[in-house]
């Protein structure tokens, strides 16, 4: 950790699936940062110091599933709008009324749909590598499905429940170093190597992995924050946000093409597959984020950006957030 670290103060605050543990550094505005799979508050260690000395009271929570949260057994209780509420209940636990929202993966999502679904409490919305990409289409499993063909895509493959379980718990270290190394610059398959993000038929998304090596942000130590987490929790709470997605198609149908309105930022790495192949949503927003203050794609970055690149995006943060009103 760094040597920051002392200074972060870690607590539980009630929400509506129990508790959602959040690490906390500074004073002033609030920034939610919200992580994304599979990661924990960790994943924002390098953010929280720099916000905190920027004027900002930096709030990284556990995501409901994850680490010190609340892991509810249904899997339904993972849906967008519940973690949407989490959010909610974590600004208004902290004695504000409103916050900046920032979200990295699954967590970009989740802030995207929290100043969507509550823009009186977000304020301004930060994406990193996962682009916005309004409700709208047919259902998710079904697109998934037809992008299978020979091999199995990833988000299908994660949402049987016990499934992708099986294969990760009985080695959470071992899998965790491979998935990072996959989507890392530094480390991710050669172009025209195997799809890590595909399985074959009667295969696992770890015979794609690169082995031996961690992605240079990775430490042994910090491979062993996000494996000691997981270890204990298991990966159930953290898949069922997959095994939620057309749930959330339905439950948000209401917000069909929405646009998000107000200030926003968008980082994202130009190696990374949720840019190239989001490519499209990233060109549309001038009509779906039409509130976006600026778009940067780090050249030479994978999937991980607020760690492989933490001196960039910081610097890209604290920017836009000066932008903001008081």
């Amino acid at each position: 950790m760094s040597q920051h670290a002392a200074e972060i103060t870690h607590r539980l605050v009630s929400s509506p699936g129990g508790r959602i543990h959040l690490a906390e550094q500074g004073t002033g505005p609030l920034v939610l940062l919200v992580h994304g799979f599979p990661e924990s508050w960790y994943s924002w260690r390098h953010q929280l110091p720099v916000l905190a000395a920027a004027g900002y009271r930096a709030v990284a929570i556990d995501v409901r599933g994850y680490g010190r949260s609340s892991k509810p057994t249904a899997t339904d209780a993972y849906r967008m709008l519940d973690l949407v509420e989490d959010n909610v209940s974590v600004v208004h636990a902290l004695g504000e009324e409103s916050a900046v929202v920032i979200g990295h993966d699954w967590g970009a999502t989740i802030a995207a749909n929290s100043a969507l679904l509550r823009p009186e409490v977000f304020r301004a919305v930060g994406l990193l590598s996962v682009p916005y990409t309004p409700r709208g289409g047919p259902r998710p499993s079904d697109v998934f499905a037809q992008m299978d063909g020979d091999e199995e895509f990833y988000v299908s493959y994660f949402q049987q429940p016990g499934r992708a379980e099986a294969e990760i718990e009985p080695d959470v270290r071992g899998w965790l170093a491979g998935f990072y190394a996959a989507l890392s610059a530094d480390t991710m398959p050669q172009s025209g190597a195997p799809d890590p993000h595909f399985v074959s038929r009667n295969g696992t998304l770890r015979d794609r992995f690169p082995a031996s090596r961690l992605p240079a942000w990775l430490s042994e130590s910090d491979l062993d924050v996000y494996a000691g987490e997981f270890e204990r929790t298991g990966l159930t709470g953290a898949l069922n946000r997959y095994r939620n997605m057309d749930r959330d198609w339905e439950d948000l149908a209401a917000f069909d093409g929405a646009p998000i309105t107000q200030p926003s930022v968008f980082i994202g790495g130009n190696l990374d597959a949720s840019t190239t192949w989001l490519a499209d949503a990233i060109n549309a927003y001038p009509v779906t984020l039409p509130g976006l203050i600026s778009s940067h794609l780090l050249d030479g970055c994978g999937h991980w950006i607020q760690q492989e690149r933490p001196a960039e995006v910081n610097r890209l943060l604290t920017d836009w957030l000066a932008t903001l009103p008081a």
